[in-house]
């Protein structure tokens, strides 16, 4: 049975709606990847704080904004607005360790002429950044403006990659995949994937 679900406090259709124009979609491109038919996403877009959702329709915009139904229903928009363009809220702790132990005078350096870009870092990549401090680790091999252009181009394709994800392009997507991955596995891997 699909129950309603009501929206205590902020409009929850209002704030669908909202994210849907932060990405840039119009009503057909959000019915298409939210896999909802065209006149639920008109409801959605256009009917004013008294829309209630069903929770399945719940689940499936979450999906298409790429959060989890939690986070659509409790985190407030402008928590949720820097994750439509790619930039989680700033991890405070995590960015303090991040100038805390940077001990390679080019990271040090770098951080303080990029101050913005390493607040937009995420928590596992400030960890990653860290552990490539090592003595002939990849930050002296390849330099810290490549080691961080490398992790903020993987955070994009990931993103692109999970949009992608949401669409009727999903088994290309797929085919794809497997035909890299088959490309770059380890020979050694001792199993067989059939």
């Amino acid at each position: 049975m699909n129950a309603v679900t009501a929206v205590p406090g902020v409009d929850l259709a209002n704030k669908i709606a909202r994210l849907v124009e932060e990405r840039g979609w119009n009503q057909e491109d959000f019915a298409r990847i939210s896999q909802l038919n065209r006149h639920t996403v008109r409801q959605i877009l256009h009917s004013g704080p008294k829309r209630r959702l069903r929770n399945a329709t719940v689940s499936q915009c979450a999906d298409a904004l790429g959060l989890t139904v939690s986070e659509l229903r409790n985190l407030p928009l402008d928590r949720l607005l820097p994750r439509m363009h790619g930039k989680p809220p700033a991890d405070e702790e995590a960015l303090k360790l991040l100038y805390e132990r940077a001990a390679l005078p080019d990271l040090v350096s770098w951080l303080e002429r990029n101050r913005e870009r390493a607040a937009e870092l995420r928590s596992d990549e400030i960890q990653e950044l860290l552990e490539m401090q090592e003595q002939g680790g990849p930050l002296q091999k390849m330099g810290v403006e490549n080691c961080v252009d490398l992790i903020e181009r993987r955070r994009l394709l990931i993103g692109q990659v999970k949009e992608i994800a949401g669409t009727e392009f999903l088994e290309l997507l797929e085919q794809l995949v497997r035909l890299m991955y088959e490309k770059v596995k380890p020979q050694n891997s001792g199993r067989s994937n059939t």
